[in-house]
């Protein structure tokens, strides 16, 4: 069973997840240079979430606010062996509904070229390509996409 739970940005078992999606992209990037921007962090994630299966930290995902309608969400990642499970989905669902009740009608995120599970993922749950923006602009490894809620 998939739960999911609010927790702090440095939340233990959020900080384990995050390095093990910074350690996967950095072999998929050849290299650790590949988000443009500021990195995510306690003082700018307006909401960090962690998915449980069966009690054990699985995934992640956070919101960060772009504008008074819109957020951004970074750091979604699921563990390999929980991949193709329900768990992204249940992440991007439970974030999409945060961002709801803030009052955010618009979703955007970046992924990257490297991550075509990535890119098909998020197409098929009805987010479409957008043009780069904000510090992905002029970035040769980003593809953004957005969702209206």
């Amino acid at each position: 069973m998939i739960t999911i739970e609010e927790r702090p940005w440095d939340d233990p078992a959020g900080v384990e997840l995050r390095l093990a999606q910074r350690a996967e992209l950095d072999l998929r990037y050849g290299s650790d240079d590949h988000e443009p921007g500021p990195l995510p962090s306690a003082t700018d994630i307006d909401l960090f979430l962690i998915a449980l299966a069966d009690g054990r930290p699985v995934g992640c995902g956070a919101l960060r606010q772009l504008s008074p309608t819109s957020v951004e969400i970074k750091r979604m990642y699921v563990t390999p062996p929980s991949r193709g499970t329900g768990v992204a989905t249940a992440i991007l669902r439970a974030l999409e509904a945060a961002a709801l009740t803030r009052g955010w009608t618009t979703v955007r995120l970046e992924t990257g070229t490297a991550q075509p599970d990535a890119i098909r993922f998020y197409e098929r749950e009805g987010y479409k390509q957008i043009p780069l923006y904000g510090h992905y602009i002029g970035s040769t490894v980003s593809v953004c996409y957005e969702r209206t809620l």
